[in-house]
């Protein structure tokens, strides 16, 4: 499915229910939506995406997702320019101004570019999926439950954290744009 970052069978294999299994499928979309939430952009891949960008004055402005696979357009103040004699890009998301600077005004750049994973990389898919496990795990709500003699008490937000997996990936891939708090 093109909103789960990870295959549905894998997860269900690991918790030996059907990847049809309705709980499962909300677990592995909520694991993906956190996921992409956490990193900042899509991450799968996106073709033909419109930007609009607000030059800074300098050489290079951020595009707004990676990894950037091409750059289709890129329009100053409406004015079409030429890769390679008026800009450049990077697979990172920079867009360099060749010979000169980007002005300094709000939404003068716009074009259209390509990013993103067409195969999800394996240490994404491995985040998600342990995201999803512990979701499916987790009843949502319970505060506690008993079986037999015993008594567990917990809380959903307490027990659905992240690994230090998790965190690495999502370090990984974050979009570093300098917009943090």
């Amino acid at each position: 499915m093109a909103d789960q970052l990870a295959d549905p069978e894998e997860l269900a294999t690991s918790l030996g229910v059907p990847a049809s299994d309705p709980k499962l499928v909300w677990a592995l979309t909520a694991a993906s939506r956190r996921f992409r939430g956490a990193v900042r952009h899509p991450v799968t891949l996106v073709g033909g995406d419109p930007f609009v960008l607000d030059g800074n004055g300098r050489e290079s402005v951020l595009l707004p997702a990676a990894p950037v696979l091409a750059v289709a357009s890129v329009r100053l103040d409406g004015t079409a320019l030429v890769e390679g004699t008026d800009y450049d890009w990077s697979a990172d998301g920079f867009l360099r101004r060749l010979g000169d600077v980007w002005p300094d005004r709000l939404r003068c750049l716009r074009g259209f570019y390509d990013h993103g994973y067409a195969v999800i990389p394996e240490d994404i898919q491995e985040v998600v999926i342990d995201q999803a496990r512990a979701m499916y795990r987790i009843d949502p709500g319970v505060q506690t439950k008993t079986v037999g003699g015993q008594s567990v008490t917990f809380g959903t937000q307490a027990a659905i954290g992240v690994t230090a997996q998790w965190s690495a990936a999502v370090e990984r891939y974050q979009l570093n744009r300098g917009d943090r708090p």
